[in-house]
């Protein structure tokens, strides 16, 4: 089954931004309207990153690269099925995007964004994760937002989940598989 957006091209998008941004929440809109294999990527780290994170130490970028790799690995897997796909990441670095980019297919990114207080009101109010508040401004301190030449758009998360999944599709001239929600 070849799923590439009504584009003839296999293409990933990469949901990303700092923690609190709605990955998550945009990628199970996105998977439902678009009917592509979606992924999260923190079921790729290694437990020593989530015991890393969970007890508030960032990560360093030698903790990121075989988690960058996996998820790169993962949307490879994806092209050789035929099948576009979505995984969130925070891809907050041009380095952690250019890794990525190194997947076969398209790799297209989506960059939520949104006031620091919503990210950490956000934050405070999600249950069961274990990126604590305390490590925001080390997410937003990292951040390199896109720069022209990278494949991507930045979306802001100011209206309800289902808006930014049509802002997301409209921008990135999606079309929304046959008979998907939406």
């Amino acid at each position: 089954m070849e799923s590439t957006g009504g584009s003839g091209q296999v293409q990933h998008v990469v949901v990303m931004g700092v923690a609190g941004s709605g990955k998550t929440t945009l990628v199970e809109h996105l998977t439902e309207r678009l009917g592509w294999p979606a992924a999260e990527a923190d079921e790729f780290h290694p437990q020593a990153n989530i015991d890393k994170m969970s007890a508030g130490i960032p990560l360093t970028d030698e903790d990121r690269w075989p988690w960058l790799r996996s998820i790169r690995d993962w949307l490879t897997e994806q092209t050789r099925r035929g099948e576009s796909s979505i995984v969130t990441c925070s891809a907050l670095k041009r380095a952690y995007r250019d890794v990525l980019r190194e997947a076969e297919g398209r790799v297209r990114f989506v960059h939520l964004t949104a006031p620091e207080e919503l990210l950490s009101e956000r934050m405070a109010h999600r249950t069961g994760h274990f990126m604590p508040t305390t490590l925001l401004p080390s997410q937003l301190a990292t951040l390199e937002p896109l720069v022209e030449g990278e494949d991507g758009v930045v979306v802001v998360v100011d209206v309800p989940p289902q808006e930014v999944a049509d802002r997301t599709i409209t921008t990135l001239g999606l079309e929304p598989a046959p008979g998907a929600g939406g």
